[in-house]
């Protein structure tokens, strides 16, 4: 008994898990823009259905965890070209970790990828438990599902275990 779960990132898919009484799951680890105003129209749409007597949301989240903050900020440099180079023409493979292109951008570039990358926790595991407990509390969703965009395969896995570390925690 696998349970359906609407996941989207547009006021669309929050109304429409809402009125099909589904589970949803919002993208705000790249579209953070409309995630509250998505979670109130999944809740002020919700319809209790036979999966589903409560609203249940889930948002997704950026984590980027290393043993040191500036270890998790230089990894994060390649999530952050990735995204740069999407939006403006360029996408490619996921870039290696450098301080020295997420330095030189313009500013308009700057401004673009940290207001889309918001929802990016990075940093040391109490670093990044203390900005889920923050936006768990300011969003109120039941769950989050992690995503970790890092060069380094080694260093991707310490990420997801340093997160699981939070998670255990929360």
């Amino acid at each position: 008994k696998v349970p359906i779960w609407l996941l989207g990132s547009s006021l669309f898919s929050a109304q429409l898990a809402g009125m099909l009484g589904l589970p949803f799951a919002f993208a705000s680890h790249f579209a953070p823009d409309m995630l509250m105003q998505a979670l109130e129209i999944y809740h002020q749409r919700f319809e209790p259905s036979a999966q589903l007597d409560i609203p249940h949301a889930m948002a997704g989240v950026g984590i980027v965890a290393a043993d040191t903050d500036a270890e998790a900020r230089l990894l994060f440099t390649s999530q952050q070209q990735q995204f740069a180079n999407l939006r403006t023409g360029m996408p490619g493979k996921l870039p290696s970790p450098s301080e020295e292109v997420v330095r030189n951008w313009p500013d308009d570039v700057k401004a673009l990828v940290d207001t889309t990358l918001r929802y990016y926790f990075v940093g040391t595991k109490d670093k990044v438990a203390d900005g889920l407990k923050g936006f768990i509390k300011e969003t109120g969703v039941n769950e989050i599902m992690i995503s970790g965009q890092i060069h380094d395969h080694a260093a991707r896995l310490r990420s997801f275990e340093l997160a699981a570390e939070v998670r255990d925690s929360l």
